[in-house]
């Protein structure tokens, strides 16, 4: 029987995948599916809202067909899902609103809308679930969501890209699926409870192996060094709105998996696979921010600094304390909102300058100063410039590794922070500052004929710019929300 707290719990899995069924059946009334993707991004917000007044007091739980738990299908919304249902709730509504301005980057296909409710319901599932043959299934949903959305316009470019992410993205789902089959075989439970408790008796080296391919399959989800290669390969065909979601949730939900297991499941710690980790976190953070320096093209640029940061998350799970789980946490909010929002913005770049290649476009600041603000706020916080939500991100990263003694991964992390200072000013000098190519002389301005309304997608970008100034100014109200999180995870 759904009861109204079985429901409360559901619901943020509930709602997109309704939605998505709605939209199916408005697949030849386009305009439809816009303001219903609209409500329901309004509708998730509020539904989370009134999640936190329950998750604030207690955990949420659930268990299905009653069947008692570790039989039973379960979930859970504590606070480290409550703050990840929470981006993903964000990010969506930002992102529907921007495609409902007219865009060259809106979707047109009638099967858009209802695979990216199906990619958010496959999100927010993985965020709840209690068990980890149903985190395989939600992990398989967004796979299948995501391949239809990357191949969705048919184009050689797209169908190309769609080959590239599924490929290492399939392999690391059957090799999740291999190492869960293994888990399962070892301790007779899928239940994470049942698990945790039954991975004490097993012996070390079994335990090593079981938890090592678990923790390579994830990484793979994550875009870490060396299979990283996938997103590069395929984000940048995406429509700009999808491209944001893409970069702010998919990614979340394998740092999400490992913060749940090597934090609180897969204990107590394998020292020698958290030092492994933390290195193959350095070298994503340099392999990354080295290819954001490389590129020309925004996308490739903003996708690459999605890999780097991505590191730095890594980093701070590999410490294997509450206060990196906390920083863990911060820094996973704010790469979530301030990623998204400079893909959104260079997408507004593109329809006013006419190209994504910083050597094709320049002199937005002239006609378009405001432009060149909301740029400012997410670039400058990517970097880690005082006060922005970036600088507390890392203060609380630098902070545990110094205070681990751990002084080249300290340094590393620095040096990063220089390198994509180094990119978000090229991409600040080249769109805005230098004057467009196809200006002809010095008296010529160069305007864009702009026919598309884009009033949404200003409204969008603006309102992810003020949740940054948000968490730039009030920091220790996530941190907060982190620290309570990571305390349920380390058993304080």
């Amino acid at each position: 029987m759904l009861t109204s707290i079985n429901f409360m719990v559901i619901s943020p899995v509930l709602i997109p995948l309704f939605a998505a069924a709605i939209g199916v059946l408005l697949r030849y009334r386009q305009q439809y599916q816009y303001w219903l993707s609209l409500f329901v991004g309004i509708l998730m917000l509020c539904n989370h809202a009134l999640l936190y007044s329950a998750v604030r007091h207690q955990n949420l739980q659930s268990h299905f067909g009653n069947w008692p738990l570790p039989f039973g299908i379960g979930f859970q919304i504590d606070m480290l899902s409550y703050i990840m249902l929470g981006i993903s709730a964000v990010m969506m509504f930002a992102c529907l609103l921007f495609m409902l301005s007219s865009l060259s980057t809106r979707p047109l296909n009638s099967l858009t809308l209802p695979l990216l409710f199906g990619l958010i319901g496959g999100v927010n599932g993985s965020f709840i679930t209690q068990d980890f043959f149903n985190l395989y299934v939600w992990f398989e949903v967004i796979l299948i969501c995501a391949i239809g959305l990357l191949a969705i316009g048919r184009k050689i470019s797209q169908l190309d890209a769609a080959f590239k992410y599924m490929v290492l993205n399939l392999f690391g789902t059957l090799l999740l699926l291999t190492s869960i089959a293994l888990l399962y075989g070892a301790t007779g439970n899928l239940n994470f409870s049942a698990v945790q408790a039954a991975l004490i008796n097993i012996a070390p080296h079994t335990k090593l192996i079981l938890i090592t391919l678990f923790i390579v399959a994830v990484l793979i989800k994550v875009a870490a060094f060396p299979v990283f290669t996938w997103m590069p390969a395929s984000y940048h065909t995406l429509p700009i709105p999808v491209m944001a979601l893409f970069s702010a949730l998919l990614t979340k939900v394998a740092v999400y998996t490992l913060l749940r297991t090597l934090s609180q499941l897969f204990l107590p710690s394998i020292e020698i696979l958290q030092t492994a980790l933390a290195w193959i976190a350095v070298l994503t953070m340099v392999v990354g921010v080295l290819g954001a320096a490389y590129h020309w093209d925004m996308r490739r640029i903003l996708v690459f600094h999605s890999i780097s940061q991505i590191g730095y998350i890594l980093l701070a799970i590999a410490l294997g304390s509450v206060d990196g789980n906390s920083a863990a946490i911060y820094y996973t909010v704010h790469h979530s909102i301030v990623k998204g929002c400079l893909i959104l913005i260079a997408g507004i770049i593109y329809l006013y300058a006419g190209s994504y290649d910083l050597r094709k476009i320049g002199g937005l600041y002239n006609i378009k100063p405001w432009l060149a603000v909301l740029f400012a706020i997410p670039a400058l916080s990517l970097v880690g410039i005082p006060p922005f939500s970036g600088f507390w991100a890392k203060v609380l990263l630098l902070k545990e590794t110094i205070h681990q003694g751990e002084a080249l991964w300290t340094a590393i992390a620095l040096l990063s922070s220089v390198l994509t200072l180094y990119s978000m000013m090229k991409i600040w000098f080249e769109a805005f500052c230098k004057p467009h190519p196809h200006v002809c002389n010095t008296e010529t301005v160069w305007q864009p004929v702009i026919r598309q309304n884009i009033k949404p997608a200003v409204i969008a970008v603006t309102i992810l710019c003020a949740i940054i100034l948000l968490l730039s100014f009030i920091p220790d109200w996530l941190y907060g929300l982190s620290r309570i999180a990571a305390r349920q995870l380390g058993g304080e």
